[in-house]
């Protein structure tokens, strides 16, 4: 595997080959980052043009939790099948097709003319997204130092955050081209923009050392390998840990917009600016959050990180959405929990190493977005069971509880 030298401390120690993984890897992951959150910020207004009535009508929410719950087992799908292809295929090669499938699948949703259509380009989109996660992960671990990994994994989240934050952008200079009511379906066309990065990776990227080598000597094994006597016990943790938290996560993520929107303290015509802000609020401070979770990581190792940010995480939401409070109070608090979100940063470097080569992209992809299989349940479900948006975010919280002592259990990565 090319590494570095021991001493290495600098940027310009790295070989070409590791700049240009971590180069390809942080635009994967910024590119996901703006497809991700193109839909959540023009969710509502969308589905009730696509439905033909008001924002306010309760099929809007049902409809939008379906689709975005659509686009989260995507997600999880597309994890474990690019995760089995990059694999075999290569990380390189594999990457391309996932970045090319979720700019494709996103700019199509520019022409849904009804929910389902635009909940099937959604899901297609998700396959691409779940899939560059794995890729890039495995990429990045099989070619930086080890001893670089925490903080390479808060770098990479802080991408996802960047991408959001050019979402919110894009659909807010969205208003000074296009009429307010065309803006929701062309927002997706910008979705597009990534599909040209794959022509610079396909040709400067190449294929990682570890994996070819180890490509060349045997095959991949089978899915079912991944509980095997020796690693199924790390599998069925982070399987657990993945989905637990992640279902709580999303629920918050999606539903947080709908909490805002029902402030006493935001007006009708404040509504989509505070939305945005918050979410920017959200966003801004889980970028802090990387770099302290990976100081957490380097200073007490992975395990207790997770586990300090998944109660950090719990404690902010209960306290959020247990109590009434005002407005700026409640952007205080949503700034807390996207502190916490930057535990999601340690899951990039924590997963892939607890798992052979040859399964490793399928081994981190798969523990990750079968998180996502039952998150997307989980938006669906507690959106529609709970009667009140604040009561579903409260009961949500309580995910992180298990999660936070699970994550004691996790194997440290060598």
């Amino acid at each position: 595997m090319t590494t570095v030298p021991a001493e290495a401390t600098k940027l310009s120690e790295l070989t070409e080959q590791q700049k240009k993984s971590g180069l390809a890897a942080w635009l994967g992951w910024f590119f996901d980052g703006l497809d991700l959150h193109l839909y959540t910020l023009v969710a509502t207004v969308f589905v009730a043009q696509l439905l033909g009535t008001e924002t306010t009508d309760p099929d809007v929410r049902k409809y939008g939790a379906f689709i975005m719950g659509a686009f989260l087992l995507g997600w999880a799908m597309g994890g474990a099948v690019f995760g089995y292809i990059g694999d075999r295929l290569g990380r390189s090669r594999t990457l391309v097709l996932t970045v090319l499938t979720y700019a494709l699948f996103t700019g199509l949703a520019f022409f849904a003319q009804n929910w389902w259509q635009l909940l099937i380009f959604r899901f297609l989109a998700a396959l691409g997204i779940g899939g560059e996660w794995a890729i890039g992960a495995s990429l990045l671990s099989e070619t930086w130092p080890k001893k670089w990994r925490p903080w390479i994994a808060a770098v990479l989240q802080c991408a996802v955050n960047f991408g959001i934050l050019a979402a919110i952008l894009s659909v807010a200079l969205m208003g000074y081209f296009v009429d307010l009511d065309q803006q929701p379906k062309w927002v997706f066309l910008i979705g597009v923009l990534p599909a040209f990065v794959t022509l610079w990776i396909r040709h400067a990227v190449p294929e990682t050392d570890e994996w070819k080598s180890e490509a060349g000597r045997r095959q991949a094994p089978p899915l079912s390998d991944l509980f095997a006597p020796g690693i199924r016990r790390s599998t069925w943790l982070a399987v657990a840990i993945c989905a637990i938290s992640l279902t709580g996560h999303w629920v918050f993520m999606y539903w947080q917009q709908a909490f805002i929107k029902m402030h006493p303290g935001v007006s009708a015509g404040d509504q989509g600016g505070i939305i945005k802000w918050a979410l920017f609020t959200v966003i801004a401070c889980s970028v802090v959050g990387n770099f302290a979770s990976g100081w957490a990581a380097h200073r007490f190792g992975y395990a207790r990180a997770l586990c300090g940010f998944f109660s950090a995480y719990f404690l902010f939401m209960a306290v959020a959405f247990f109590f009434s409070w005002s407005l700026p109070m409640t952007f205080v608090l949503y700034g807390a929990i996207g502190f916490c979100q930057g535990v999601f940063g340690l899951f990039t470097m924590c997963l892939p190493p607890l798992f052979p080569t040859l399964q490793r992209t399928t081994g981190a992809g798969f523990s990750y977005n079968i998180g996502r299989v039952f998150s997307a349940m989980g938006v669906v479900v507690f959106g529609l069971v709970s009667m009140e948006i604040g009561q579903c975010l409260l009961y949500a919280s309580f995910l992180f509880v298990p999660a936070a002592i699970l994550a004691l259990w996790l194997p440290q990565p060598e």
